[in-house]
């Protein structure tokens, strides 16, 4: 699935959500405007249920938080540049700076680990992440993570 396909470039910002917890809120309303039917409170307890399994910090500055929603019917991503790195129980224990969050249909698993993965790929590219870092505008992220 390419990207473009999942991520707008309205869900797409740079932001100084402050915590952990801040930044999995923003990403939820973020996500409400894309969902009508459902609430940001719901988003977010997906999200929040994803993480006590285990952080989705996956080292050098990234986490991909991610979760899945019964009542939705496309996947839907989300991309955040925090201008402050925040802490994210990350396996290295490093802050977090760049996270592409994912959501998806629940029935919809093996498109959702195929997504996850084509991701962390990308965002294990050392020289996009490092464009990602130095981006100034939300245009030029997105940008840079769609091509």
């Amino acid at each position: 699935m390419e990207l473009c396909t999942i991520l707008q470039p309205e869900c797409t910002t740079c932001a100084t959500p402050g915590s952990k917890k801040k930044v999995l809120e923003l990403i939820s309303d973020i996500a409400a405007v894309q969902y009508p039917t459902l609430s940001s409170q719901e988003i977010f307890e997906s999200l929040l249920a994803r993480e006590k399994m285990g952080s989705t910090g996956i080292g050098n500055g990234i986490a991909i938080p991610h979760g899945r929603l019964t009542n939705i019917d496309h996947p839907l991503g989300i991309l955040i540049k925090c201008e402050t790195p925040i802490s994210f129980d990350s396996i290295d224990k490093q802050p977090v700076d760049i996270l592409f969050a994912l959501l998806v249909p629940a029935e919809q698993c093996e498109q959702h680990l195929a997504t996850l993965s084509s991701m962390a790929e990308k965002l294990n590219d050392k020289a996009i992440v490092k464009q990602l870092r130095k981006s100034s505008s939300e245009s030029e992220l997105y940008d840079l993570i769609t091509q």
